[in-house]
């Protein structure tokens, strides 16, 4: 048998068995679930974010799973938690904005899911400690690894609405491991 039949054949064998088959790269459309990982690999569900493609950009809902979560009540005002060796308490993004994402460009998501730490010890929330999870694609959806920002950058509404305002220069790099989460996975 000539090479190329007998590899079109075993293609062919391969996909009647469900071995092998077209891949389908992760995309941007319909509801996806969203959860937080530990080092040791634990994923923690806490919602779904559902994708709803338009024909200048895909917009998104983010939907928490409140029973997946604790009340804190820190400094004056109430939180959403996981507990854990630390806890980390969602901080909803107080501004309009466009709730919109486009290829490469997941600002608006990164920012309607900012967190904050602190030590289970620890009274009151500082917002000095803010997460941010910078999200990247991969084929089996999109992994965001915490970085540094300061929510009190958030205390006062910006000047240009339009600007999402956790730039590149408002994160700083966290060495990894020093947080209980190191990820935030939409797949």
């Amino acid at each position: 048998m000539r090479p190329y039949l007998l590899r079109t054949c075993l293609l062919y064998a391969a996909i009647l068995l469900g071995i092998a088959g077209p891949a389908h790269a992760w995309e941007l459309v319909g509801t996806k679930q969203l959860e937080l990982r530990t080092p040791d690999g634990t994923s923690i569900p806490i919602g779904t974010v559902t994708f709803t493609p338009g024909p200048d950009a895909t917009r998104f809902a983010v939907t928490l799973d409140r029973t997946k979560f604790k009340d804190f009540f820190l400094s004056m005002r109430e939180f959403k938690c996981v507990d854990g060796p630390e806890v980390q308490c969602h901080v909803p993004y107080p501004y309009a904005n466009p709730g919109t994402v486009r290829p490469g460009d997941f600002t608006w998501l990164e920012h309607a899911l900012l967190f904050l730490y602190k030590a289970p010890a620890d009274y009151g929330a500082k917002l000095s400690n803010g997460l941010y999870y910078a999200l990247q694609k991969t084929e089996d959806g999109l992994i965001g690894r915490p970085m540094a920002v300061d929510l009190n950058d958030i205390a006062a509404p910006p000047l240009d609405p339009s600007v999402p305002p956790f730039d590149q220069a408002a994160r700083a790099d966290i060495v990894p491991g020093a947080r209980w989460i190191e990820a935030l996975v939409i797949r």
